[in-house]
Formats: structure tokens, C-alpha cells, sequence
């Protein structure tokens, strides 16, 4: 579950945003993605269309119940990002671990492996919007330390 987690780096949001992405929106994932991991001196990640398009399909398969990590307030690509990287706080540098798995999120953002990031948003039945990024290569918490 962690690991899942980890890749799809998923969070609910208050917003409507339109199913396609708008540039503002991608330039709003990118710029909190790589200042993050500038932040731990990992290179900056590049916006993939194929990443984008299947994050994008996943979020509309999960309409009906967008179970996952309630957030409060009203959010998009970048605000989500920013939230992602709070998670920071529970991860424990001396030990490569999460706290109580709530990094993982942060983690996917700044994992030095990772070159590649697309994400996609889609409006919720219940009236939240559901963000997830997929990113290439896979993230693999086992592999080394993010940075």
C-alpha cells in the first residue's frame, strides 16, 4: 500500500479543474517538484505526456468514491505538490524510513532516480478533484536514500 501510494502520490482536492490539464497547471506540478528536489540537490524532473495521459486515466477511474487522502481547501497542481512535500516532517534521514509510512508522497517527489513526472486531475462524483502523478522510473523506497 505504502508503495502505491508512493507512485501515484495521490490527494483530494476542493477545486474544479477541467479533466485536461492546462500549462498553468503542469508549469504549477513542475515548478514544486523540482524546487523540492533542488532543496535536496536532485536534478529537475521533465513533464512526460505518456506519464500524464495514465495518471490522467487512473484519476477518472477513481470518480465514483476518491477514497483516498482528504485535503481541505481549495487546490491545484501545485498547491497538491506543496502539500506532498510537508510530508517531509515524517521521514527519518538516519534510518531511510518513513514515520508511521507517512512520507511517502514526499519521497516520490524527490527520489533521485525518478527523471520523469506527468499528472492528471479529474473532477470527483462527491464534488473533490483527485490528483496523482505517476513517475518514471518507478519509485523503489528500497533502492537508496531520495537524494
Amino acid at each position: 500500500m505504502k508503495l502505491l501510494l508512493a507512485i501515484r502520490c495521490v490527494a483530494l482536492v476542493f477545486t474544479v479543474v477541467s479533466a485536461n490539464i492546462s500549462k498553468a497547471e503542469i508549469n504549477g506540478f513542475d515548478e514544486e517538484h523540482n524546487k523540492a528536489r533542488k532543496e535536496v540537490g536532485n536534478k529537475p524532473l521533465k513533464w512526460n505526456t505518456t506519464l500524464a495521459q495514465y495518471a490522467q486515466e487512473y484519476a477518472e477511474k477513481r470518480v465514483d468514491d476518491c477514497a483516498m487522502d482528504p485535503l481541505i481547501g481549495r487546490w491545484g497542481g501545485a498547491a497538491a505538490t506543496k502539500y506532498w512535500v510537508t510530508k517531509k516532517e515524517f521521514y527519518d534521514e538516519k534510518s531511510n524510513k518513513c514515520v508511521k509510512d507517512e512520507c511517502g508522497h514526499y519521497l516520490a517527489v524527490v527520489w533521485g532516480k525518478i527523471t520523469k513526472v506527468g499528472c492528471g486531475i479529474s473532477k470527483c462524483k462527491n464534488g473533490q478533484n483527485y490528483v496523482v502523478c505517476s513517475y518514471d522510473p518507478m519509485y523503489q523506497p528500497e533502492d537508496e536514500r531520495p537524494h
